[in-house]
């Protein structure tokens, strides 16, 4: 289908409609399901990932055939890192290459999704914990189509973005989390993008290619984190820097790390959890992911 011809679709279904009465039928088709829409953490590791057939990829592919479909994916990336909080509105989110020294292949890669701008509006009426601005200048970033055209490679599924604000800490973020949750009643796929062990000054690059290699340090402070999470000890999870030495290693900076709480914060007191692609890489990094539901 030329890209004239897939818009024009589109735009004649709800996901592509906007005003006010767009946004209440969209509202209204979004009827809250029997069974909550699980939630996801995947470690999203190298932009590589979003072009190779390797074990991360696959898993990401079998993961959407083990869960309901979505009406819509919304994923806290953690390369949308901004000054206060903002969603995708835009009706075609680009495709944005935001690395550099990588092969031509990987900056040849399109993903034409739709967004969703009624669905933007109503998420942005949920949270009330910040003034959540809409943006038409952003779009979806490695961290989203790395993982996402793997799961849902026929790009028919509406994907927003929920931007990270640097300026707030680790409770924030896990309380506004939280004011997202009847999304889930609503066939929404949340997704938080990172990784729970990011250290990207002491990877052993001479060793990314060693099955499972990882600094003491490193499986260490992973194991802490998968013990936390499956305890449902949040507060303490929130609260990382108080983790010791490792912790401080496995999270020099928090970018990586906070979409683990948005994760968290949509988790209720019923669910379970498991774990998958629970590997080490090149010494400091994991790509340990975690599905909620």
């Amino acid at each position: 289908m030329q890209r004239k011809q897939f818009i024009t679709t589109i735009v004649t279904g709800a996901v592509g409609m906007t005003g006010l009465a767009a946004f209440n039928r969209f509202t209204d088709e979004l009827k809250e399901e029997e069974q909550l829409m699980p939630v996801l953490f995947i470690g999203h590791g190298s932009p590589m990932n979003g072009i190779e057939d390797n074990e991360f990829s696959r898993r990401w592919t079998k993961m959407a055939g083990e869960i309901p479909t979505p009406k819509a994916v919304l994923v806290v990336s953690a390369h949308w890192f901004t000054k206060g909080t903002h969603i995708t509105a835009m009706d075609f989110p680009e495709t944005i290459h935001d690395f550099g020294g990588f092969p031509k292949a990987l900056f040849n890669v399109q993903y034409p999704a739709p967004g969703a701008p009624a669905l933007a509006q109503e998420t942005k009426s949920l949270i009330h914990s910040a003034d959540v601005g809409l943006s038409h200048d952003w779009g979806l970033d490695h961290g989203t189509w790395t993982i996402i055209r793997h799961m849902y490679p026929k790009a028919d599924i509406p994907v927003l973005q929920l931007s990270i604000d640097y300026t707030k800490g680790p409770q924030y973020h896990y309380d506004l989390a939280k004011e997202l949750y009847s999304l889930r009643k609503k066939g929404v796929l949340i997704i938080g993008s990172g990784n729970m062990v990011h250290n990207l000054r002491m990877v052993a690059w001479d060793k990314l290619d060693a099955p499972e290699y990882g600094y003491d340090w490193a499986v260490q402070m992973n194991n802490t984190f998968k013990d936390l999470i499956g305890n449902k000890t949040h507060d303490r999870l929130i609260n990382y820097s108080l983790l010791g030495r490792e912790a401080q290693l496995a999270i020099p900076t928090p970018e990586h790390y906070l979409p683990l709480l948005y994760t968290l914060g949509l988790q209720n007191s019923k669910e379970v959890v498991s774990f998958f692609n629970d590997k080490a890489v090149g010494g400091s990094l994991t790509m340990t992911s975690v599905k909620i539901g």
